[in-house]
């Protein structure tokens, strides 16, 4: 991949609300020539699509949490992301290597909230969870260095 494309991609990673023309000043080159690139890349499926970060606080999501969870019958359906893709406290689902099955970051209200979506996710998958409380976030959603 060029240089130039590394650049906008990285710029587009860091905020991709970013105009055309704020990409053309910050590379160099033309309007016309940096919205031809962004086709491209979209084209070809290295972009596919745009995010605006929310500051989860300022969304009244102040606590996030990780949530482990591992099937009661080890013989039972893996369809555990299937049956929680309803709650959308659940901002990601990561199949994972070891005792648990799923890794699961969650955003809520309280600890009052995260007790009740324990209940709601042991429910609906009959899972057992582990739950780690984040303290603080130094850094998250870094861009991938390309």
């Amino acid at each position: 991949m060029e240089e130039i494309n590394r650049k906008i991609l990285a710029m587009l990673a860091r905020d991709g609300r970013l105009s055309f023309t704020e990409l053309a000043r910050q590379t160099g080159l033309s309007v016309s020539a940096v919205q031809q690139r962004v086709r491209r890349l979209e084209e070809r499926g290295v972009i596919r699509g745009y995010t605006a970060q929310i500051d989860p606080e300022e969304a009244g999501l102040p606590l996030t949490a990780f949530v482990s969870i591992k099937p009661f019958d080890p013989a039972a359906a893996d369809d555990a992301p299937e049956r929680l893709a309803h709650l959308s406290a659940i901002e990601a689902c990561h199949s994972v290597a070891g005792e648990e099955s799923y890794i699961l970051k969650v955003r809520v209200a309280s600890p009052a909230a995260l007790e009740e979506l324990l209940q709601e996710i042991r429910a609906a998958a009959s899972v057992a969870t582990r739950t780690t409380i984040v303290l603080s976030t130094p850094y998250e959603n870094r861009p991938p260095e390309l």
